[in-house]
């Protein structure tokens, strides 16, 4: 379970200038923006949820618009930053393991880069900035234990909010689908030929793809496209070498995914 904040220091960027997208593995599930005002399901299964629950998400993100907007201008007043666009966005999530730890985190960033991120083993704050350190002193002092409210947070309750949405749509979380896979080549040159191998329709999205020489030897690719989304809800990734044309040598791509 994953919950990504980002708010952005000023309209015309085309982001929504505060943003709230929770994640179950890669799958959007809830969706709240300044745009639409709204907390809204984005599987069919979170819907599952009740009325009141959509409510009161809502109206915990209308509490919290204001703040991360307001948490972008204390971040540029520290770096001395006046304008420009600036985003500043928080990601915090639990996974549960299939051996039946958990484990959680929370991270701040500014900008793309990490600002400051939570020591969940001990419940503090972290600065990875030196800008950060104003915040993470008093996040941290015995007033606050900001971080200690974190650390009882990720281990218990959102945990128990993770099981609950397992429950809603283990079918489609738990489906599998085995990718198709489909491979070609052209000449570059006398001496060189590019291999492509792509790679399609398979779900979940983790996916293990690579080029192998006479069966035994890895090729390093040179070109690998992200894992892509595809409208039906699977994935596809492209992965391609370039190697010498000489008789002799055969290549296989060669894939490992769980539903194989």
């Amino acid at each position: 379970l994953r919950n990504y904040y980002t708010a952005v220091s000023s309209p015309g960027s085309g982001l929504p200038v505060y943003s709230s997208v929770g994640y179950v593995d890669d799958k959007e599930i809830t969706n709240y923006n300044s745009d639409t005002r709204q907390h809204l399901p984005k599987t069919e299964w979170m819907k599952k949820e009740g009325s009141e629950y959509w409510e009161e998400e809502t109206q915990k993100n209308h509490g919290a618009e204001p703040v991360f907007k307001h948490n972008v201008q204390i971040a540029m007043s520290r770096f001395n930053q006046t304008g420009g666009i600036h985003i500043y966005q928080g990601m915090y999530g639990c996974e549960l393991r299939d051996d039946g730890t958990t484990v959680g985190y929370n991270q701040i960033g500014y900008d793309g880069r990490e600002f400051m991120s939570l020591d969940t083993q001990r419940g503090i704050w972290i600065p990875t900035m030196n800008e950060a350190q104003i915040t993470t002193q008093r996040w941290n002092s015995p007033e606050e234990r900001d971080g200690e409210r974190w650390k009882n947070y990720l281990e218990n309750i959102c945990i128990d909010w993770l099981k609950k949405y397992i429950g809603y749509g283990r079918e489609d979380l738990e489906r599998r689908v085995r990718p198709e896979v489909k491979v070609w080549g052209h000449r570059q040159s006398d001496d060189v030929t590019r291999l492509q191998c792509l790679v399609y329709g398979f779900h979940p999205r983790p996916v293990d793809v690579k080029w192998v020489r006479n069966g035994e030897d890895d090729v390093p690719s040179d070109e690998m496209t992200p894992i892509l989304p595809h409208p039906d809800g699977t994935y596809q990734i492209r992965v391609s070498v370039e190697v010498p044309t000489k008789e002799g040598d055969s290549y296989s791509c060669h894939v490992e995914h769980s539903s194989l």
